[in-house]
């Protein structure tokens, strides 16, 4: 029995050591990940026609940080024809319309029983589900 613990003990000694060794599978070589591709030189742009602005001219970039913020993401704000139809029809919104809604004397709508049973339902994958087209 002892001489099993002996031989464990010392296998798994040289393993420690040998972790502990220069040479191996970890200190090999690897490729200098920026010398993968080459960096493009910086061109000088062609055209210094710029002029400085006229001084008391508005700034280029006048507007709201937000607005701004929102043209850089979504590029300027162009409707189609339906949406520009709808906006119309609907009309301007009311500015207090926020600290009206938990007024109680706005009108809600009622949603009903089959919208309770559709939030309630129980979540599942799909496989069992069905449609039922009236008529």
């Amino acid at each position: 029995m002892p001489a099993y613990k002996t031989a464990i003990l010392l296998v798994s000694a040289s393993a420690m050591l040998g972790a502990c060794g220069g040479s191996g599978i970890f200190n090999r070589d690897r490729p200098d990940e920026f010398a993968v591709q080459r960096q493009a030189p910086l061109v000088v742009p062609p055209d210094f026609t710029l002029t400085p602005p006229a001084p008391g001219a508005p700034r280029a970039s006048e507007g709201a940080a937000s607005e701004q913020a929102l043209e850089a993401l979504f590029g300027p704000a162009e409707r189609s024809e339906i949406e520009t139809s709808a906006l119309d029809r609907a009309g301007p919104a009311d500015p207090g319309i926020r600290s009206q809604v938990g007024d109680p004397d706005t009108n809600t709508v009622a949603k009903g029983r089959v919208t309770r049973d559709i939030i309630a339902a129980p979540e599942g994958d799909g496989a069992a589900a069905q449609a039922l087209i009236p008529g």
